[in-house]
């Protein structure tokens, strides 16, 4: 199911030189050095040939694999799902990922909407139902980038009209109060919904050099790699270590995020206990 793009495979350094933390130092955004430094020190990785879902899993693949199967996701049996409110975060009832926002949201004009509302293992599912699998980190990141650095997949060059970001839809963002802002006025207009697009959308102009889609931005994307530091001597923010051998590393970014948490290096990490939200969905990669 799905479109795939086959990925020859390489020897690329993974990870984020330091110059870019130096521009991200330097950069007019929020966040400090160090909640970056999970993504360093660069390093060799050998990555084998795959391929990979030219776009994310959407809405309507999602629903024929639960038409097929029966599948209920863990956000279905536990009666609730995460969205962020004017208030932040919040577990709302009847939040599924056929009801990104609540009961009465949804329905058959998001079916080419990347789906969202989907844990680790409701990933892990539908990839095995179509002979697929999650991809690893390494895939992921090559597949967004190549084996050469650029800190998009089109390039070192920011393009909002080239991924669905929060700065697609507000303008250039640079602290939280102004991301805050927005949200607030999101919310007052059409509530805690997602602000995901068509899969594709951004295709030819935002394509990594694979051809994949939305790789950068629309909603984070599982991996099927446990979450690590890639040097023991990386001091990272504190929250980011407590994930260290716990969680499962999370990559892209999503449209709730300025151009800073979407580039191709960017990690995030996310439970694999269930933890779902709003922002969050996934593709599939297989062996060649």
């Amino acid at each position: 199911m799905g479109e795939m793009r086959p990925v020859p495979g390489g020897v690329f350094q993974q990870g984020t030189p330091e110059w870019v933390l130096d521009w991200l130092d330097d950069a007019d955004q929020p966040l400090p050095r160090f909640w970056f430094a999970d993504e360093t020190p660069q390093h060799t990785t050998v990555v084998a040939p795959f391929r990979i879902d030219r776009f994310p899993v959407t809405v309507g693949d999602y629903a024929r694999f639960v038409r097929d199967t029966g599948y209920r996701t863990e956000a279905e049996r536990r009666g609730f799902g995460l969205v962020y409110t004017e208030r932040g975060w919040m577990e709302r009832d009847g939040v599924t990922w056929y009801a990104p926002g609540g009961p009465g949201t949804g329905g058959t004009d998001f079916d080419d909407h990347p789906v969202v509302h989907v844990s680790f293992t409701d990933a892990r599912e539908f990839a095995a139902w179509c002979d697929k699998r999650l991809p690893t980190e390494a895939e992921w990141e090559f597949a967004a980038r190549g084996p050469d650095f650029r800190i998009w997949p089109w390039g070192d060059e920011w393009d909002a009209e080239a991924a669905n970001t929060a700065e697609l839809h507000a303008g250039p963002l640079t602290s939280l109060a102004a991301w805050q802002q927005w949200w607030r006025a999101e919310c007052a207009r059409r509530g805690p919904v997602p602000r995901t697009s068509p899969v594709g959308a951004f295709a030819e102009r935002g394509d990594s050099p694979f051809g994949c889609a939305d790789m950068a931005g629309n909603v984070y994307e599982w991996t099927s790699t446990s979450s690590r530091l890639y040097a023991d001597t990386v001091r990272c923010d504190p929250t980011v270590a407590m994930a260290m051998g716990r969680y499962r590393v999370i990559r892209g970014g999503s449209w709730m995020n300025f151009r800073y948490q979407v580039r191709c290096s960017e990690r995030m990490h996310g439970d694999p206990g269930g933890w779902s939200s709003f922002a969050h969905g996934f593709r599939c990669a297989a062996d060649l």
